[in-house]
């Protein structure tokens, strides 16, 4: 059953994914640039919403780095902690849909590549 038909039980979205994060057996973290910011003095820049950087750190410490796909916008800030991680970038042109599936697939999940050619 997806997620949206299963009841909350007044639960917070960080206790639901450690209630599931056992189940999964990756996750594909969404960074795009909907809030801007920045340090004192600097000028600000477009990042990602807050509880999406926190949701990461989560998955990273759950899964494991090999087993967390995140997708960025080209212009979005990526956190610094985490330099040196693959980032796969939202292109116009959809290859970042073959490198989440190469991702996916390293992280021992089956994946329907004929899926993305259509």
């Amino acid at each position: 059953m997806p997620g949206y038909e299963r009841a909350d039980r007044g639960r917070t979205i960080i206790e639901k994914f450690e209630a599931h994060a056992g189940q999964v057996g990756s996750a594909i973290v969404l960074l795009t640039s909907d809030d801007k910011g920045g340090a004192v003095g600097k000028p600000q820049q477009r990042r990602a919403r807050q509880n999406v950087v926190l949701e990461l750190g989560f998955f990273l410490a759950t899964l494991g780095r090999e087993r967390v796909v995140i997708l960025h916008e080209q212009d979005v800030e990526l956190p610094s902690d985490i330099h040196g991680v693959l980032y796969v970038p939202l292109d116009s042109q959809g290859a970042w849909r073959n490198a989440v599936a190469r991702e996916l697939q390293a992280a021992g999940l089956e994946v329907d590549l004929t899926a993305l050619l259509r």
